[in-house]
């Protein structure tokens, strides 16, 4: 008898990687709802979770699975089987057995019983329905350029050449990654919120932005790549082409200005426990790879700030005398333009939105360094010294010490003004040591037995007002780094600033002096005694 490997084929192993978003367990209880109301059918069939469930379900349908974890509820079997006598008649014992799991078994017993050990066949494993594949898998296609090309081709070429098309190749897979990844979003995000009434239209449409107009900007870039293409899947030029297209990226100062805001919004509807309960169901299915609503609208952002690594990649493989010589560092330099002019306008509206958020208890905090800022250099919670948690902002020519306000799920995000602000000209910044501090701004309040205080700094300032003093603990050694770097980076251009200021103020004529220059004018058209 032919000896057959003995493969699990009709019970399969789930190889789902260990970062699947899907909890099993929970995801049996999502994806299940419409098999438990069709046994037992609940009261309020139009529900929130059964709404959610059924419209993911349509996403499946249309190549978004959601299920694709799911057991059968039945258990491996314990059951102990006794062992075969090695004298044993083998065709007695695989006659009788008609499915091909039994044959298989069989088929093993049979292997044991030649390497003369005692059989003991495995429990079955679950069987699991099989799925049809998802356009939008949870693990990326690794394929390179050199796996789409035969090995005929790749030997007329040279390393460095092979490795500008597998950059070139790179840059054309993620813009088709991108594309999908912002149909997904519209898809299974925007659509379903708007039809269950999640949130409102308006609020759906200060979230995503203008986010679904970004999608015909690549698939024309996708467009002009693809055709770039040769009948050997090579690209010759590959500058002029990102040179022609990278104008059309202005649209990212629109959409990378409303960004700040619709966080802060998302951040805000997520309290809503229909808007949570739905991210939530989103997140654990199998289309979202893990990341949540936001990772996605960030993508373009992400894929903005990529271009210039790809080109510069492309340009160290680009030999002497190539046509795309010259276009390609015009190129980096034309993006690399591009993405200043975001930063800087991105800038401008995060700092406009949070100075709109602070609440004032005193007319002496409206002081005109927060008005005059034009960007945040940083912001984030710190500690004080009695433990209490700060928001802290550092705009560009001054540090406010904020608390964050209560407030309702329709109100805007504000914040309390705690103390007078710093001006950052006048500050000065200490870096404390890791243990506790023994003088008057110590951290003993915040904590009790032998904790040590580490990750703290000091912040004070003399100047027209009072003399302040804060120490502040970050939350770890590379948050409080941060700070402090941010921190001396706003002092020293705040005094140069100042500084450049005092000169110019110097240089310039008092205006009474022009006054008297104008009479002194005036005067000298009277006629002089003659000598």
């Amino acid at each position: 008898m032919r000896e057959e490997k003995m493969e699990p084929e009709e019970t399969e192993v789930d190889t789902s990687p260990s970062w699947s978003p899907v909890s099993r367990d929970r995801l049996l209880t999502y994806a299940n709802l419409s098999d438990i109301a069709g046994k037992k059918r609940k009261q309020d069939p139009s529900s929130d979770a059964e709404n959610s469930a059924r419209i993911l379900e349509d996403c499946e349908d249309d190549d978004f699975p959601i299920s694709d974890h799911i057991q059968d509820s039945e258990g491996p079997c314990n059951k102990r089987v006794k062992p075969v006598d090695k004298g044993a008649s083998v065709t007695g014992i695989i006659t009788p057995l008609k499915t091909p799991a039994l044959k298989r078994l069989g088929q093993s017993i049979q292997r044991s019983i030649s390497f003369r050990t005692e059989a003991r066949p495995l429990p079955p494993m679950p069987i699991r329905t099989r799925q049809k594949a998802s356009s939008f898998p949870r693990r990326r296609s690794s394929q390179l350029w050199s796996d789409t090309v035969d090995s005929l081709s790749q030997s007329e070429l040279s390393t460095k050449e092979i490795k500008r098309q597998e950059v070139i190749y790179e840059l054309t897979q993620g813009e088709k990654q991108l594309i999908e990844d912002l149909s997904l979003v519209k898809k299974v995000y925007y659509e379903p919120m708007l039809k269950l009434d999640i949130m409102t239209e308006s609020e759906l449409g200060q979230i995503f932005g203008t986010l679904d107009s970004l999608i015909p900007l690549h698939e024309d870039l996708l467009a002009r790549l693809e055709g770039l293409r040769g009948a050997e899947k090579t690209v010759q030029e590959v500058g002029p082409t990102m040179m022609d297209w990278f104008p059309c990226l202005e649209a990212y100062i629109t959409y990378c200005c409303n960004q700040v805001g619709a966080k802060a919004l998302l951040d805000q509807k997520k309290q809503d426990r229909r808007v949570e309960h739905f991210l939530r169901l989103c997140q654990e299915s199998s289309f979202s790879r893990k990341l949540d609503l936001w990772n996605f609208l960030d993508l373009p952002r992400s894929r903005l700030v990529k271009y210039p690594l790809l080109l510069k990649e492309i340009q160290k493989s680009t030999p002497p005398e190539h046509p795309d010589e010259e276009a390609l560092p015009q190129a980096m330099d034309l993006i690399q333009r591009i993405i200043t002019e975001v930063n800087l306008k991105t800038g401008e509206a995060e700092c406009q939105f949070y100075r709109r958020g602070l609440c004032y208890s005193e007319d002496s905090q409206r002081v005109s360094e927060i008005q005059a800022s034009r960007f945040l250099y940083c912001h984030g919670e710190l500690k004080s010294t009695k433990g209490q948690k700060l928001h802290v902002f550092l705009f560009e020519l001054v540090l406010v010490l904020t608390r964050p306000v209560a407030q309702d799920r329709e109100g805007p995000l504000q914040f309390q003004v705690y103390r007078q602000p710093l001006p950052a000209a006048h500050l000065h910044l200490e870096d404390l040591p890791d243990g506790e501090p023994s003088n008057s701004g110590s951290f003993r309040g915040a904590f009790t037995g032998n904790d040590k205080v580490k990750n703290c700094f000091r912040v004070s300032t003399t100047g027209r007002s009072k003399s302040q003093s804060h120490s502040l603990q970050a939350n770890d050694s590379f948050n409080k780094q941060q700070w402090i770097s941010c921190l001396r980076q706003a002092m020293v251009q705040s005094r140069d600033r100042q500084a450049q200021s005092s000169h110019s103020e110097r240089l310039s004529p008092d205006p009474a002096l022009y006054n008297n220059i104008a009479e002194l004018t005036l005067n000298s058209d009277v006629e002089m005694p003659d000598t």
